[in-house]
Order: C-alpha cells, then structure tokens, then sequence
C-alpha cells in the first residue's frame, strides 16, 4: 500500500495556502505535501507574522508560525494553511546555549498541527546582536559570511540554500530544513484518529471562513 493511499484527506488536496512569499519555505510545503498527494496548487501570501522580526522563544516562534498560518488561510479558499517561522531559543538546560529552531503550523480551520525542525547553531557573532538587540539574525550571517569566505554573492541566503544550507555545504538545504518541520506537523492530519484536538491553546486561533 502506497504512503499517498494511507494519507486520507491530504490525498485529496488542491490548494494549499502558505504565509510567505519565500520560496524556499514555499517549497518546503511541497516537497513535505508531495509524499502524500499530487496536483495540488502552493499559493504564498505576504503576511505579517505577529511577532518581532527576530523571534527568540519557542513561544514567539510558534506564534509566528499560527499567526502565519491564520493570515493565509484568510486570502482565499483552500483546504490546508501553513505557517513557517524560524527563531533563536535559549536552553537553560545546556547552560542558556541559543540555538536556531523552526516550526511549521497546519491549520484546515478547525484543526492545527504543530511541527518543529531540528535545531543548529549560530556562530556567536550573529547569535549575540540577535539576542541583545532583536537584529535579525540572516543578515548578521550574510556579512560574516562573505566577511569570513570572501564571497560576493550579494543574495540573502534565506531565499536560495539558507544559512544551514551554507553551513552544512549544501547537503541540507533551506527547504529540506522546513520540509521536517511541515511533516511533523502533518501527523495530526495524517492520523486524526489519534489527535482529537491541536496543540493547547490553538482552539482559539483557528479562523472561519
């Protein structure tokens, strides 16, 4: 039995709704949808996140990711809302180390999923501004980039390999990145026997049409 077989309604999709115009998020949406159904249509919408444009906390970063999620599913019809939002979280349990995080909200309009991305480290350059003064932390990387590798490429990593692109050289990419975070998000979808409900807290942002 073929995985597209088991996925149920995201079998069936047609369009799907994303609060970015990024393209490497858009795409991370249907490399992380295309395991499951074919045909359907990725729209982007330039939304406002809600949160500073430097999130730091996982509770920012989500917030990004629903209000994301939220505003797209707002522009039209569509059976599946996406929100993507990356950000720095201190963990006080490995001495407050600051670490990138992404996470991917669902939403069908009653229901939401939460997924989140592996997590990786900034060198100390970026991650300080960032958090002492909300800079936003792709162009500290951009500048020490180019600074430290002396290359001249003048377009913001966010929108081609991403910064973990660079850093891991190209074998993870910016998309591959977002791609985890939308199917670990997609789980609720995929087996709604198993989760009657979204994530506490996500009842009341789920829009109406």
């Amino acid at each position: 039995m073929s995985v597209g077989s088991q996925a149920g309604a995201l079998g069936e999709l047609s369009t799907v709704r994303v609060g970015t115009r990024n393209p490497t998020k858009l795409e991370a949406v249907r490399l992380a949808l295309g395991a499951y159904a074919e045909g359907f249509e990725v729209i982007g919408h330039s939304v406002d996140s809600g949160v500073p444009e430097q999130p730091v906390g996982f509770a920012e970063v989500v917030e990004g990711a629903r209000q994301r999620a939220a505003s797209a599913w707002s522009q039209g019809p569509c059976e599946l809302a996406v929100g993507i939002e990356d950000g720095l979280v201190e963990l006080a349990e490995l001495g407050g180390t600051a670490l990138n995080v992404g996470a991917a909200v669902v939403s069908d309009g009653r229901r939401e999923g939460l997924g989140f991305s592996s997590l990786f480290a900034y060198p100390e350059a970026c991650t300080a501004p960032a958090l002492a003064d909300r800079r936003p932390i792709g162009d500290a990387f951009d500048a020490l980039w180019r600074a430290a590798k002396e290359d001249r490429d003048q377009e913001p990593s966010g929108r081609s390999m991403g910064n973990i692109g660079k850093l891991t050289l190209g074998v993870m990419s910016r998309s591959e990145y977002g791609r985890h975070a939308v199917l670990c998000a997609l789980v609720h979808f995929l087996h709604p026997e198993l989760y009657s409900s979204g994530p506490p807290g996500s009842e009341a942002t789920q829009p109406s049409k």
